[in-house]
């Protein structure tokens, strides 16, 4: 009878094949699992099936924690008798259960050794590599593991668009500041208004112990043991004290490549992204066989959307180093070259759509795709879009080197960035500015036909504009439009020269020529005040008052504390109400509303000609105290409207004979009649009451 033979357990065939995959892995491989700092929001993917980590320890320990979230209080409840109520409440957030296993001992190091130190297990034990949250690491989704802990099995967490494993020191997208060591960070339930969470074995010191750790390493004489502090510093987030160590750690030994690897790192965790590329062209030019620095300078490029110089970098083997990165990288590739496709063709929509595609593929941090969009927004006549989104823009200082060598749609990236800024300085009528920058990037990339039309253009706008402003304050103002045209045939869509050249025609009474330049203007600016004040006076002019009105209406909404605007549309109401034979008794602009403290002038104010706004309030009420601003200055937006008010703890009979029980109550009154009433008005629907009567 043949033998029965015992199957294999399938914990022991994966240990023995991930113990075979991971020979080949040795390499240029330090003893310090590395923090990867490519990724826009976090450092580390998640690993190919079957990579282990195989350490020794001497000691372990087992640990435990809890995580309590608090909810602050609630919103507070205001009534008309001023009475406040206070809502309350909590919650309780995920316990760390104390089923993991943490390992204190410290890890062997080497030259080439890595910001981040893999946790250690028993001797005899692999494990596959799980998604690792370990020290000072701040997850969005608030899962949160410690490092060196071993789970009966693994999972993914997912930030973003993507899955991702998150090592020590977690580098989030645009996060730049660093956790103080003399106020350590509280520990929350993972909601998004909870303080970041710093957890593992190393924060068990006191910060007044990791402080002094700091202050002595930082003046030792090892720069493996500088080194290694700088990486308990930068495991727990603290990345400005971290660089100051590398630092140090450099100055003892000027060409170890892993330690400006290590500062590389520390860069990127401060979101000064230019000096991490920097970093990591040095460490390339001190060791070319150095694998992890040519790793982390391709993810670096890749959030620069430097194509080109990432494949390079990630290939440098003649392989990539990284599946999911080459992925990345040809995703960011694909949209790179259907936005410059776009941008030949002037297809401004599908520009904004492809910009937008690279950067979430992985390219957010390339001030070239951020200034794209701003000359998208610009080309659309979108200007308030592009000033913000030019806020937006990376400042990426200093301009690596290599990076100035590539191009952005056949003009140099940094020449590019200045190309668009000068576009945005003419667009907002700073022609001086404009044409320093448009100067800026002719040096930059003098070869560049489009650089060199645009600073030619700017150069005889600017030329153009200051000649008509010196013509105009001379009064010669038909010289002087036509200087400002000269400028409109270079740059046709410009909403000041338009402007300007209104304002020469409303001088020379050319009206309608003026209500001409004014349209032009605020169609490339829908917000620019200056053509809708002039083409309100132009209407005004030609008696024409409902447009007038229309446009001083505009105005007052823009600026609803200018005087002269005000009294403007009250003069254009009146013209207009007589325009159209209704007898006009009030032809005074006020301003204040009037108060009325008896019965007989409260029948007074009822029975004036036009519309009473009679607003009934306490001067105790919460919620007049908040409208009653708000009708103040509607008084001064509708000057040929009455606006009284009353208050019915003053003046109680008027209250109990108009039956007011709530406040704030309005009333409205047309020649003598009730037409409207509203308790408790929201600022809209009184003004919408308001506008509709007054017209």
């Amino acid at each position: 009878m043949p033998k029965s033979v015992k199957p294999i357990p399938e914990s022991e065939k994966l240990a023995d094949r991930l113990r075979d995959s991971s020979l080949s892995s040795e390499i240029n491989k330090p003893d310090f699992r590395e923090l990867d700092l490519g990724s826009p929001v976090s450092p580390l993917r998640s690993q190919p099936r079957g990579l282990t980590t195989t350490t020794t320890s001497s000691s372990s320990s087992s640990s435990s924690g809890s995580v309590t979230g608090r909810v602050r209080n609630g919103p507070v409840l205001i009534g008309r008798s001023n009475s406040v109520r206070s809502q309350s409440g909590s919650s309780s957030g995920n316990t760390l259960r104390p089923t993991q296993s943490r390992s204190d001992s410290a890890t062997s190091s080497s030259s080439h050794s890595q910001p981040l130190v893999s946790s250690a297990t028993s001797p005899a034990t692999t494990s596959p590599a799980a998604n690792v949250l370990p020290t000072g690491n701040i997850c969005p989704s608030g899962k949160i593991q410690i490092t060196g802990m071993t789970q009966s099995r693994s999972r993914s967490d997912v930030l973003g668009s993507g899955t991702g494993t998150y090592g020590h020191g977690s580098i989030m997208r645009g996060g730049g500041s660093s956790i103080s060591p003399a106020k350590p960070a509280s520990i929350g339930g993972g909601s998004p208004t909870t303080s970041p969470v710093i957890v593992g074995s190393s924060n068990r010191s006191s910060p007044v112990a990791a402080e002094s750790l700091w202050k002595k390493a930082i003046l030792g004489s090892d720069s493996e043991e500088v080194k290694r502090v700088g990486n308990e510093m930068y495991r727990k987030g603290l990345f400005n004290e971290a660089l100051k160590l590398y630092d140090r750690a450099i100055a003892l030994s000027p060409t170890n490549a892993a330690y400006r690897s290590n500062r590389a790192a520390a860069l990127t965790g401060l979101s000064r992204i230019g000096e991490a590329v920097k970093e990591c062209e040095d460490a390339v030019r001190s060791d070319p066989n150095y694998a992890r620095a040519h790793h982390r300078l391709a993810l670096l490029l890749i959030r620069l959307g430097q194509v080109n110089s990432a494949r390079k970098h990630l290939c440098f083997l003649g392989r990539p180093s990284d599946p999911i990165e080459l992925q990345k990288l040809e995703a960011v590739e694909k949209h790179l070259t259907k936005c410059v496709d776009a941008r030949r063709r002037g297809d401004w929509k599908k520009v904004l759509m492809e910009v937008d595609a690279a950067i979430v593929s992985g390219a957010d941090f390339s001030p070239q795709l951020f200034m794209c969009k701003v000359e998208a927004f610009l080309k659309l006549h979108r200007l308030d879009d592009a000033q913000s989104k030019l806020l937006e823009a990376p400042k990426l200082e200093p301009f690596p080197v290599s990076c100035s060598q590539t191009r952005f749609s056949g003009m140099a990236c940094e020449a590019y960035t200045y190309f668009v800024k000068a576009q945005i300085e003419m667009a907002l009528g700073r022609f001086e500015n404009a044409a320093m920058a448009a100067e800026k990037a002719s040096q930059i990339d003098p070869q560049c036909n489009e650089v060199a039309m645009l600073h030619n253009t700017v150069t005889l706008v600017a030329r153009a504009r200051a000649r008509g402003n010196d013509l105009y304050k001379s009064e010669r103002y038909t010289e002087a439009s036509s200087a400002y045209a000269e400028g409109l045939r270079l740059d046709p869509c410009n909403a000041i020269l338009y402007c300007n050249r209104a304002a020469c025609s409303f001088k020379l009474g050319m009206w309608e020529r003026s209500i001409e330049d004014c349209n032009q203007a605020l169609r490339y600016q829908p917000r620019y005040t200056k053509p809708l004040l002039r083409r309100a006076a132009s209407n005004s002019k030609m008696e024409r008052w409902g447009a007038a009105v229309s446009d001083y209406e505009a105005l007052i909404r823009e600026l609803p504390h200018d005087k002269e605007v005000a009294e403007s549309l009250f003069h254009a109401q009146v013209a207009l109400k007589k325009s159209r034979g209704e007898e006009v008794l009030n032809m005074e602009f006020g301003g204040e509303v009037e108060e009325i403290f008896s019965r007989e002038q409260y029948k007074a104010a009822m029975n004036l000609p036009g519309v009473s706004v009679i607003h009934f309030l306490t001067a105790s009420d919460h919620q007049c105290k908040q409208i009653s601003p708000f009708v103040e200055s509607l008084c001064t937006r509708y000057p040929s409207i009455h606006f009284m008010k009353v208050d019915i703890e003053k003046c109680p009979s008027i209250g109990n004979a108009e039956n007011v029980r709530v406040v704030p109550t309005v009333k409205i009154y047309k020649n003598g009649s009730r037409v409207k009433e509203i308790v408790c008005p929201s600022r809209e629907v009184l003004e919408y009451s308001v506008r509709h009567y007054s017209s």
